[in-house]
């Protein structure tokens, strides 16, 4: 899906894959994923109970690559518990700094053959355990578990589409361990970071938590965790902050052919400057989130922001008393420019996921 350019490819692979990570799916998976999530915070107690330091980084990225082994093969990597499959981790991590390095300056990315012979130890590593994973697998029944396999193979999947087959389908599934293993353990960790830096927030949403749920195992998905939010603030806050992600998503502008006709009306315009069809463009991310423009104070970390915002939405709606009945126009077009996950038909379908991820180890831990 990563690499699909042709748009009804992509489009399929989109809708097969996009099952797996639907609210609906992530409900399903989620008591798959709680018992990783209470690992965490026992290894983080555990800890407390001694004079040293926690990188909470790693604990994160061990995190995110036990639950996101387990959606995308049902394979229980244990990263926080052993050594033997922490490769996976590792690799995410590069992973991650080479695709964005490359994405950000692609006139560099012909150093890629030394990039790559200074991971040659590490490469194979990385394959044997995905060939492990994968045999395993293959050796369980289909419906053995709620996982990428279960949703996403086979002729017909259950929602009616043409199943992902053969190389195809551990493909997916292998990049589906590197990006959302990566950016869902890194927008964790950049909340914790941030939670540390400012005691009044951290204070604020701790309160909350502790007041909307009597106890950390009731902490589920539902309507009360949907009516935390300020914890949706804080998320959206590091989100807008320290975007997990800060590649450029490039965008192609269609080449004519009997599928794209030329525009009724007229070519792509941006910022005053016409842009010929084939032509690449993107805008950072980080540029985006950090424009004054659309935000207000770019580099302070403020969750409040996007309570006013939902106030100013509310009073639009009529909700509220003595309100314009008009949403600021600087909320919505805070709003518009928040855009994290990217925007369109290539944006990241896995936003549910990393919401409902987030959500309960930051609830649970606090």
């Amino acid at each position: 899906m990563f690499n699909a350019l042709d748009r009804a490819v992509h489009s399929h692979k989109r809708r097969v894959v996009g099952q797996l990570i639907t609210e609906r799916s992530m409900r399903s998976f989620e008591p798959i994923m709680i018992p990783q999530i209470d690992l965490f915070l026992r290894q983080l107690l555990a800890c407390s109970q001694k004079d040293e330091v926690v990188n909470m980084t790693t604990r994160c990225q061990r995190l995110g690559a036990d639950v996101v082994g387990l959606l995308a093969f049902g394979y229980e990597l244990n990263t926080q518990t052993e050594d033997t499959n922490t490769i996976i981790p590792a690799a995410m991590k590069a992973s991650s700094y080479r695709i964005s390095l490359y994405m950000a300056w692609p006139a560099i990315s012909f150093i890629d053959p030394v990039v790559r012979w200074l991971g040659r130890k590490r490469i194979p590593k990385f394959y044997q355990a995905l060939r492990k994973m994968i045999g395993r697998r293959m050796s369980m029944p289909k419906d053995a578990t709620h996982d990428l396999y279960a949703v996403a193979s086979g002729d017909v999947t259950p929602s009616g589409e043409k199943g992902l087959q053969g190389t195809d389908l551990w493909s997916e599934a292998s990049f589906f361990v590197m990006a959302g293993g990566m950016t869902v353990s890194t927008l964790m960790s950049a909340v914790f970071f941030y939670l540390s830096r400012h005691p009044d927030v951290y204070a604020r949403l701790a309160a909350e938590i502790r007041t909307t749920f009597t106890s950390g195992r009731a902490i589920a998905s539902g309507p009360q965790l949907s009516s935390c939010g300020y914890l949706r603030a804080v998320i959206d806050e590091t989100m807008r902050v320290a975007p997990p992600t800060t590649a450029t998503p490039w965008r192609e502008d269609d080449v004519y052919s009997a599928t794209t006709p030329p525009r009724s009306d007229g070519p792509l315009v941006v910022d005053g400057h016409v842009i010929p069809r084939g032509t690449a463009v993107g805008v950072s991310l980080y540029s985006l989130l950090h424009n004054e423009a659309y935000f207000a104070d770019p580099f302070a970390f403020r969750p409040e922001r996007w309570l006013d915002a939902d106030a100013d939405a509310d009073a639009e709606q009529g909700k509220t008393d003595g309100g314009s009945g008009e949403e600021d126009p600087r909320a919505t077009m805070m709003r518009r420019a928040f855009a994290p996950f990217a925007l369109g038909d290539r944006a990241c379908a896995g936003k549910a996921m990393a919401y409902l991820e987030t959500s309960l180890t930051v609830a649970k831990t606090l």
